[in-house]
């Protein structure tokens, strides 16, 4: 098939996908998954491949850069210890015991450690898509981990392939190619980040501006792997220095745009993923000799076991000597239970960094003989990642049912705090902006109204998701009762009609409208202020204030339309 029809074949498995999955209660992925398995059988399409370098090069940069931008940075901080230990001695506990069980089945040692570590990282789209039934801390920690963990994932395998060519490595060459991958990648992240942000912070059209956006992750990748560091590391930094100014460096009309479009385009590449990957395991397993895929299928279910078993072992190992070392209080409220720590153990999806990390490992030695167990190498991933996909896919929501984990009301109650703080806030800057911006006491009125209003719905949001009465409620109510009878409808005009009303105020209706466009903005701009300040200070989370954002930038688009280019 030429590159046209693949690409109308996976548009419409995409495109099938999003339809039917919702009426079949299915999540995309595993839908999408199964497309691709049953288009295997298509005699036509038995030639199409999944080159590693178009997963790492092409789909990777997208998909990830726009996981980064909205991925919570408080979260990362406020778990950064556990999140450290994952991606790193996580990723290489869970190569070196999936390599001992392939290798105790009759893999060779060098086949069997690049097995482990293509399997070793959860990947982050995966989980992205599949992980949306975990309580909020747990998916942010997950995510942010499978973010981050590739680089030593990369390292355990350059170092595997390196053996098995005939090379050698010190403790001191290994703890080098760490610290150059995540160095490395961390320096270009951020030298990426700090470039965008100069060039941003001067631009205002939306379009440009996300262009720009658009190169930042594929720049980062290409500088990191320039220098031989972690590409995936280095857009995943460049990503979350971007989603932390992302205020001073976008426009409402920018990230309206950015919204809509990459959660498009990363939904496409990621559907288009899926079904690639089912393809591949048709091509791959019509490649064995029929009399090693028993066995192979013996190794695929071991290090499939393997991966749930040593994760679930690692974190209750990692719990206890935490618990031995920090007592802190603070700690002591983060810590996992069993339950939650077989969730976390199911909930670790492979997808396509694992399998491009097996489809990289070259045909041949330097020699020029076949390099050893590769096709066993690409079948034995892609069973693996087949199995946490269609099994534990499915598997999770149940497990979460049963491990009865707390309900996370976290995100509920910071909502309603930013809402109550954001309003108390323009409710007090509207005498001065009034004043400033020239604006007729009836408008003044209109708005304080509206927002005395508005108070109230989050006031009696935030005692009904509390169940008792917020302690800052008092103090909210006190400014109401300080501004007096502003607030309090003025009725000495009901009984007069539209144009008797005009005539008394002396104010048109358009003029009103404007001074009420011009102070609703500058009421925006104080809301926006007190938002930042509010997540800069780690009262409420990323995610929260991207939601209250999106609010804010939709009611300015609302008021002033297109947004006019400079």
């Amino acid at each position: 098939m030429n590159g046209l029809e693949i690409t109308v074949m996976l548009g419409t498995a995409v495109f099938a996908g999003a339809v039917l999955a919702p009426r079949l209660r299915i999540a995309a992925p595993l839908l999408l998954l199964v497309f691709g398995l049953a288009l295997g059988f298509v005699p036509e399409l038995r030639e199409v491949e999944l080159p590693p370098e178009t997963v790492l090069l092409l789909f990777l940069p997208v998909m990830l850069f726009w996981e980064s931008l909205t991925t919570s940075l408080r979260s990362i901080k406020r778990d950064f210890r556990g999140i450290v230990i994952l991606s790193t001695l996580l990723v290489v506990a869970t190569a070196f015991g999936v390599a001992g069980i392939a290798y105790a089945l009759g893999m060779p040692w060098e086949a069997a450690l690049i097995i482990g570590a293509a399997l070793a990282p959860p990947d982050a789209t995966a989980v992205a898509a599949l992980g949306r039934t975990l309580p909020h801390r747990n998916f942010m920690v997950l995510k942010a981990e499978s973010l981050t963990n590739d680089g030593t994932a990369l390292v355990v395998y350059a170092i595997a392939v390196g053996t098995a060519v005939g090379g050698s490595y010190t403790p001191l060459d290994i703890t080098g190619l760490v610290v150059l991958s995540y160095a490395g990648g961390l320096a270009a992240g951020a030298l990426v980040g700090g470039a965008a942000y100069l060039v941003l912070r001067r631009l205002r059209d939306a379009t440009v501006i996300n262009i720009a956006l658009l190169l930042i992750p594929f720049t980062a990748y290409l500088l990191a792997e320039l220098a031989g560091a972690s590409g995936v590391l280095a857009v995943v930094v460049a990503g979350l220095i971007v989603s932390y100014v992302a205020p001073l460096i976008s426009t409402a009309a920018s990230r309206r745009q950015t919204e809509s479009v990459w959660p498009l385009g990363s939904y496409l590449l990621n559907g288009a993923l899926f079904v690639l990957i089912g393809l591949e395991v048709q091509v791959v397993a019509r490649d064995l000799a029929g009399g090693s895929v028993g066995r192979l299928l013996v190794i695929v279910v071991a290090a499939w076991v393997a991966l749930i078993v040593v994760r679930f072992l690692f974190q209750t190992v990692s719990v206890a000597i935490i618990r031995l070392v920090d007592r802190r209080p603070a700690q002591r409220a983060r810590r996992m239970g069993y339950r939650a720590r077989v969730v976390s153990a199911f909930a670790g999806f492979r997808g396509a960094v694992s399998l491009a990390i097996a489809l990289s490992v070259p045909a041949a030695l330097d020699s020029g003989e076949p390099f050893p167990g590769r096709a066993d190498i690409v079948f034995v991933t892609a069973g693996v990642i087949l199995l946490t996909l269609l099994v534990q896919g499915p598997l999770l929501p149940a497990v979460v049912r049963w491990a009865n984990l707390p309900h996370d009301a976290a995100t509920d109650q910071e909502l309603g705090l930013a809402e109550r703080v954001i309003t108390t806030t323009a409710i007090e800057a509207i005498p001065e902006l009034a004043v400033e911006h020239d604006i007729s006491d009836e408008v003044r009125d209109r708005l304080r109204r509206d927002y005395d209003e508005h108070l109230r719905v989050a006031e009696a949001r935030g005692r009904e998701s509390a169940g008792q009465t917020p302690p800052e409620v008092e103090a909210l109510e006190a400014v109401l009762e300080d501004a007096g009878t502003v607030g309090e409808a003025d009725t000495s005009t009901e009984t007069t009609t539209p144009l008797q009303r005009v005539a008394v105020t002396g104010h048109a209706p358009l003029a009103r409208n404007e001074e009420y466009t011009r102070l609703r903005l500058a009421l925006l701009d104080r809301e926006r202020e007190a938002l930042y300040r509010l997540r800069r200070e780690g009262k409420i989370d990323d995610t929260v204030a991207l939601r209250i954002q999106t609010r804010m930038d939709v009611e300015e688009l609302r008021l002033t339309g297109v947004e006019p280019l400079d």
